[in-house]
């Protein structure tokens, strides 16, 4: 069985799940068959970077690829606003006022470090009543999208000045962020234009880190292609572990791994409570949660090497 991560340095252009699909036609063409696959986090079309892609087993863990932190580099063009909040909108207001560098430091120190509230994009993946928020948006429709609370950890200055993709004498900022789960970078460079009395868009955007992956670990889209020309596999394939990384190992007696593959509690072990994984002979067993020296099994891996 394959298991494992693929980590895409996503091109642009490219949707997630063409990512996806691109990752199950090259394991077949090499003859691995139909594991399972599945991304964790959705990156837009119109942006670049690490894709984590889950084969196998490790599609159990894409929920906590979900929910982890992420780290974006991205360009703020001011002096337009688009529908799309990007480049590939049309241009829906226009500002002659350009902030200054100073302002832009302190607005983002005073506003937009810390949890703050956003309204993510119309055109977005999300679901508003049964559909996706772009269908909606494409179609015509007014959009409400509703307000959500996101955490801005921390913030870099990349570059600025002046040279606008229409006009320039516009002024642009990129800039490194790192942000929780749900954060929309481009409603981030929306909210910031407007708190410095002018409008602007993302013109760039580029995820360098999602969780425990980054920029170092991801494959460009033709080493992906020469799996399913024949390339090892192992070239390219993460194993399942590398996405617990942040969490800590235990490691499991053969009777205690047994227990714990049959999905019974085992309790009397001298640790703190929290999640932990599990391991066999240094095989991932499970996905645990320790509470008050019980452990219980949140998710168990079937990989070959463990299976009874």
């Amino acid at each position: 069985m394959t298991s494992g991560w693929i980590i895409l340095d996503k091109p642009l252009g490219l949707g997630s799940t063409q990512a996806v699909a691109a990752v199950k036609r090259n394991l077949r063409e090499a003859g691995l068959g139909k594991p399972r696959v599945g991304h964790g986090g959705t990156l837009d079309p119109l942006a670049t970077g690490v894709l984590p892609i889950a084969v196998g087993e490790a599609t159990k863990l894409a929920g906590r690829m979900l929910d982890a932190s992420k780290e974006y580099e991205f360009t703020l063009q001011f002096g337009r606003e688009t529908d799309t909040l990007d480049l590939e909108g049309r241009v829906i207001a226009t500002s002659n006022c350009q902030p200054g560098f100073g302002a832009l430091e302190k607005v983002i120190e005073d506003h937009f470090t810390g949890v703050i509230e956003q309204v993510p994009p119309a055109y977005s993946a999300l679901m508003i009543d049964g559909q996706r928020a772009y269908d909606r948006a494409r179609a015509g429709e007014q959009v409400d999208m509703p307000t959500r609370t996101v955490t801005i950890h921390g913030w870099e200055y990349v570059a600025e000045g002046f040279a606008g993709e229409w006009d320039a004498s516009e002024q642009y900022a990129t800039l490194r962020v790192r942000v929780s789960k749900g954060t929309y970078i481009r409603s981030l460079a929306r909210d910031i234009a407007h708190a410095l009395g002018t409008v602007g868009h993302v013109t760039i955007l580029r995820r360098l880190r999602a969780g425990p992956f980054g920029l170092p670990q991801a494959i460009s889209l033709d080493k992906l292609n020469d799996v399913g020309k024949g390339a090892p596999l192992e070239h390219v394939l993460l194993p399942l572990e590398a996405g617990l990384v942040d969490i800590p190992a235990l490691d499991l007696s053969p009777e205690q791994t047994r227990a714990v593959r049959q999905g019974r509690v085992l309790d009397g072990l001298p640790h703190t409570d929290g999640l932990y994984w599990v391991r066999s002979g240094g095989t991932p067993v499970a996905l645990v949660e320790l509470s008050g020296s019980v452990l219980t099994v949140a998710r168990g891996f079937n990989l070959p090497d463990v299976a009874e």
